[in-house]
């Protein structure tokens, strides 16, 4: 089907540090085509081999800031000590050409982008068991011991909210969540506000 014939669908992945939102939004964007991940603005230092404007655009606060001032971001919040935010113009120009956007935010940034665009597709994902999440962030090995305990006990409360997304994916096995996510997406792109309007086509 020709993109231009359909609106884009901004999908929304949650889920605590570690659940494994990360391997299998990198599968939706390779299985599928016209699909694109949304770059957000971040004040925390690049992990590992992340480099600017490919996992985030890594920025200070005094900018970041700015931009907020400036109303850039489509949503934005402070997680974990540091600023993250949406870049507005990313993601609506994206979605006016008829390229679906997932975004990778927490569950505050989901809150707004919900009531921003009710229309948006929000995924939860969980690990099968707070043991498994705790030893997945260990074995990462990205962060150090008082770090991650931070992160188990901010998990705690975004698991609480998982009731209040439209899916829920539970990554006990990878593959099988990959091919989930992927369903999600592609039944939201038969969705009749994504594709009424190819009626007027008949």
């Amino acid at each position: 089907m020709n993109k231009e014939n359909r609106l884009g669908n901004l999908i929304i992945i949650s889920g605590p540090s570690g659940a494994g939102k990360s391997a299998i939004t990198t599968h939706a964007l390779r299985s599928l085509s016209d699909i694109k991940f949304s770059i957000s603005y971040t004040t925390r230092a690049p992990r590992g081999g992340e480099r600017d404007g490919v996992e985030y655009f890594f920025t200070d606060r005094a900018k970041f800031e700015s931009l907020a001032a400036a109303g850039e971001f489509l949503e934005w919040a402070e997680v974990h000590g540091n600023y993250y935010g949406t870049p507005r113009n990313f993601i609506e120009g994206f979605l006016r050409q008829g390229n679906d956007v997932i975004m990778d935010i927490d569950v505050q940034g989901a809150v707004s982008v919900k009531k921003n665009c009710p229309d948006a597709v929000a995924v939860f994902v969980l690990p099968p068991s707070f043991d498994i999440l705790r030893e997945r962030l260990t074995r990462r090995s990205l962060d150090e011991a008082g770090v991650i305990e931070k992160r188990l006990k901010i998990a705690r409360d975004e698991i609480s909210h998982y009731r209040d997304y439209d899916y829920l994916i539970i990554n006990d096995d990878l593959e099988n969540a990959e091919r989930e996510f992927v369903s999600i997406i592609i039944s939201a792109r038969c969705r009749m506000n994504a594709r009424g309007n190819m009626a007027a086509l008949y």
